[in-house]
């Protein structure tokens, strides 16, 4: 086992920082959010966060249980990035609602109060045709040109924003600080898996969609603990391909993607081209001088026992990428095979350790006062 404060230096190192080098799109932002902001992107030189999608809500064979998460039974340590989800606040009646918006926020200031980071990603139900976030033919509704500015469904749109403006003035520390949350709206949707994807709407009212979201949140309900990430799927081999559907430099704090199918999904990797389209993520962030991540990833069920260091942290390490963090998807509760991270027993074990062990990776345990700017 190596030793761990020797990550802990390279933080104390990184907020000794007197000043703020880097663009950030609400300059109203909470300080909490603004350092959190500085920090990620000067970890993102020398580290990177590891995260997991719904790391502390449940795991294999678990639900509801505190302070738990199975990274921490491997490793010892929660993820440094816990994902959350927005999914349940809308389309629901409102005691549903109520009930996950109070349920996430003990989960989100938990998560605070610890020093971990959350990133909430929103699986959002189609509110025209009602049925979920994944697109049926002859069901689904185009929703995105019906909730833009003027469309029928504008208004029933701002109503859910506001729902999340509530959540997102919720979610006060003990200290009374309001949590900073990376809130990652319309992901993969260049896909046409979803209802807000390339397929079925316009890259006009994508964009008049973005922005309003943006500018609604944080213009109107004053919601200023938020940074907003961009992630399209692996539709791009180039950074013009990237930036077709790109709202604007006004609009985004993190370029991101989610990436499953260059490494390893149906025993297919191919690894240059994950590079290559996290390379180009990497460098569009260090020239407009914005975050990236690597926002989602896994291999299910992990068969490959080397799959943590022999394939996800080589190719983290590779062609200097400065990412802030990569999160795997979620274990889930019940079902036996559907998971992307280790568990106690569960074959990559041993493997997932080593990653863990390496200076290059950052954990929960290794962050100090990521949120607190230190003065020399």
């Amino acid at each position: 086992m190596k030793f761990r404060d020797t990550k802990n230096a390279f933080l104390f190192i990184f907020m000794t920082v007197g000043h703020f080098l880097f663009a950030q799109i609400d300059q109203d932002a909470t300080k909490e959010t603004k350092v959190l902001y500085q920090n990620l992107k000067l970890i993102s030189k020398k580290h990177i966060l590891f995260g997991h999608q719904h790391a502390t809500e449940y795991g294999h064979g678990w639900k509801d249980e505190p302070n738990k998460s199975d990274v921490k039974s491997v490793a010892g340590s929660h993820p440094a990035v816990v994902g959350v989800d927005f999914s349940d606040f809308s389309g629901r009646s409102k005691e549903v609602i109520e009930s996950a918006k109070e349920k996430l926020r003990k989960n989100v200031i938990a998560t605070y109060e610890r020093g971990g980071v959350t990133t909430v990603s929103w699986h959002f139900n189609n509110p025209v045709s009602g049925n979920g976030f994944y697109w049926k033919d002859s069901i689904s509704s185009p929703a995105m040109k019906l909730i833009k500015p003027g469309g029928s469904h504008h208004e029933q749109y701002k109503e859910i924003l506001k729902t999340i403006a509530d959540f997102a003035h919720s979610v006060k520390a003990k200290d009374g600080t309001l949590t900073p949350m990376i809130f990652r709206p319309f992901h993969e949707f260049d896909g046409d898996w979803f209802w807000w994807g390339k397929k079925y709407t316009s890259r006009e009212d994508f964009v008049s969609v973005w922005q309003f979201t943006v500018s609604y949140l944080r213009d109107t309900l004053d919601v200023h603990n938020f940074l907003y990430a961009f992630s399209p799927d692996v539709k791009f081999n180039s950074e013009e391909e990237y930036l077709e559907r790109y709202p604007g430099d006004n609009f985004v704090d993190l370029f991101g993607m989610d990436d499953y199918a260059d490494f390893g999904r149906d025993g297919k990797y191919n690894l240059e081209a994950g590079v290559k389209r996290l390379k180009i993520i990497s460098d569009l962030a260090i020239k407009k001088e914005r975050l990236a991540a690597f926002t989602e990833t896994g291999l299910e069920s992990i068969p490959n026992e080397k799959w943590w260091t022999e394939i996800l942290l080589k190719t983290l390490k590779s062609q200097n990428l400065e990412l802030a963090y990569v999160l795997v998807w979620r274990n889930d509760s019940t079902s036996p095979t559907h998971y992307y991270a280790p568990f106690p027993g569960q074959l990559s074990t041993p493997d997932f350790i080593k990653f863990y062990d390496d200076p290059f990776t950052l954990f929960e345990k290794d962050l100090k006062n990521i949120y607190k700017k230190k003065f020399n």
